[in-house]
């Protein structure tokens, strides 16, 4: 059995992945541990990448004839640039891309919102909004402009971070005010991440994965995200529920017929199940 085929049957509450004939002879996955799958377990190496992480899903469903998954924990758009970019090629036909969590110093916010005051937190929140509406803008117009330069056929496709909390609080979770400050965080990611890839004219399309994620945050009913955990590194990352979020997501816009631009993972999804 696939792990695909395992992970839906296991995971029933998760609609099935979208498969279908189309045909990418060489897929790189690129970004840190959300791409790289920290918290979804299974067999990992050393940057955290796991078996059940989207990018090998889709690798499974659609068996490209070349498959390189440099995307590592920790990582930062620097570290994309530096280390991850040698990946790709002219043969290159799929780049996916999550990353800009750590240059925002995603860690630190965490472990200041679990340990500190509410003050603290949205004090840190708000220091990291700051990174990203300063720094990222260019951080990102680099990363594409390299990524199109190293594979100039490929179809590049960012997959954002969803907001980590439900509204609601639960036993030993976070206050509502520190909730609301993280949850506005990501919204600030989002947005810059978004109109980074709207400013490259159509060769990078934004997935808002935030959608796909309503309902499933931490307190929620059936939550993809992690809280504390242990291992410690499994906290605030998608578990394999989340992961195969992220593949639904991807392989919507993928199979569908949004290139370029921001597109809402749902809306996306939903056009390709009319299409169908």
């Amino acid at each position: 059995m696939s792990i695909v085929a395992a992970l839906v049957l296991s995971l029933a509450v998760v609609p099935a992945p979208v498969v279908s004939e189309y045909v990418v002879s060489e897929y790189v996955a690129l970004g840190d541990s959300y791409a790289a799958g920290v918290g979804s377990g299974g067999a990992q190496s050393g940057c955290g990448r796991s078996e059940f992480a989207h990018p090998n899903l889709w690798k499974d469903a659609h068996s490209p004839a070349a498959f390189a998954f440099p995307a590592c924990s920790g990582a930062t758009t620097r570290h994309v640039l530096d280390r991850q970019l040698k990946s790709l090629s002219g043969a290159t036909e799929l780049v996916t891309l999550t990353v800009g969590g750590m240059d925002a110093d995603f860690t630190k916010v965490m472990t200041t919102c679990t340990l500190g005051s509410d003050h603290a937190c949205e004090k840190s929140v708000a220091r990291a909004e700051g990174l990203i509406r300063s720094e990222l803008p260019g951080r990102f117009a680099q990363v594409f402009q390299a990524i199109s330069a190293a594979a100039p056929k490929a179809r590049v496709v960012v997959l954002g971070y969803p907001r980590l909390f439900e509204p609601r609080g639960c036993p030993g979770g976070l206050s509502p005010a520190k909730r609301a400050a993280v949850n506005n965080g990501a919204d600030s990611l989002a947005e810059v991440t978004a109109a980074a890839a709207a400013a490259t004219g159509g060769a990078v399309t934004f997935v808002d994965v935030r959608e796909v994620f309503a309902g499933h945050g931490i307190c929620g009913d059936d939550p993809w995200v992690h809280p504390v955990t242990t291992p410690l590194t499994d906290s605030y990352h998608p578990n394999r529920a989340g992961q195969l979020g992220y593949l639904r997501a991807l392989e919507s816009v993928v199979e569908g017929t949004v290139v370029g631009g921001t597109v809402a993972a749902e809306t996306a999804m939903a056009g390709t199940a009319q299409r169908r």
